[in-house]
C-alpha cells in the first residue's frame, strides 16, 4: 500500500473551499495519504495559479478536482495510486 501526497490549495474565509476540505478528509480516512493545506494567499506563485480555482486537490503534482470537488474523481485516483481495494 503506497501513501499517496494530497496537497490541498485554498484560503481562509471560503466556504467551497470548507466543504472541499470535508470531502478531503474523509477520504483521508480511508486512503493512506499525506495531506498537506496550503493557504493561497501566502504564496504569490499559488495565488496567480490557483486564485479562481480554489479549492484544488492534487495529486502526485497533478490536479485531480477543483471548485466543487469531485469526490469520487478523487477516490477512483487515489485507489489507483495506493492499492487500496
Amino acid at each position: 500500500m503506497n501513501t499517496v501526497k494530497i496537497n490541498f490549495y485554498t484560503k481562509i474565509d471560503c466556504p467551497l473551499c470548507d466543504k472541499g476540505k470535508a470531502v478531503v478528509q474523509e477520504l483521508a480516512n480511508e486512503f493512506p495519504v499525506e495531506l498537506i493545506e496550503w493557504d493561497i494567499y501566502k504564496d504569490d506563485e499559488l495565488l496567480e495559479l490557483y486564485q479562481v480555482m480554489i479549492p484544488v486537490v492534487e495529486i502526485d503534482e497533478e490536479v485531480i478536482s477543483y471548485g466543487i470537488l469531485d469526490k469520487n474523481l478523487i477516490r477512483k485516483r487515489l485507489l489507483e495510486k495506493t492499492g487500496v481495494s
